[in-house]
């Protein structure tokens, strides 16, 4: 078997695992940036084998310039994108985080009057010394 045999090439930027839908930029970023073991990247991914991992990584090996290229053009698609949806996030999140400071101003709110009902020579714990 050869080693490109592990992998479907569906295009220049959409290098996958075959029989999965993983993209070997998500195995390879797990080993180069994260540090992580064949082992564990194989824990992560369910459908992925150890021989898929090991295959993934001696692919990057044998192709340090072409698949580093690859995966330094996806880490960078990825900020890009990342920075364009915190600049517009969609209507469901603006509803999420209004909701979320909704939710915080009004634990906010009960921990004040909770502690509004406890009588003054309990709230402090030096209360008891004078």
């Amino acid at each position: 078997m050869q080693l490109e045999d592990y992998f479907e090439f569906l295009t220049p930027e959409d290098i996958r695992i075959k029989g999965t839908r993983v993209g070997i930029e998500h195995i390879l970023y797990k080993y180069i940036h994260r540090g992580q073991t064949p082992e564990a990247i194989a824990q992560k991914f369910r459908t992925v084998t150890m021989a898929q991992v090991y295959a993934t990584i001696l692919y990057y090996l044998e192709n340090p310039k072409t698949v580093g290229k690859y995966v330094g053009d996806w880490l960078e698609y990825c900020l890009k994108a990342e920075a364009e949806y915190d600049r517009n996030p969609s209507p469901f999140v603006l509803k999420m985080r209004q909701l979320k400071e909704q939710n915080n101003k009004s634990q906010q709110l009960n921990r004040v009057h909770c502690f509004s009902n406890i009588p003054l020579a309990q709230r402090s714990p030096l209360s008891s010394i004078f």
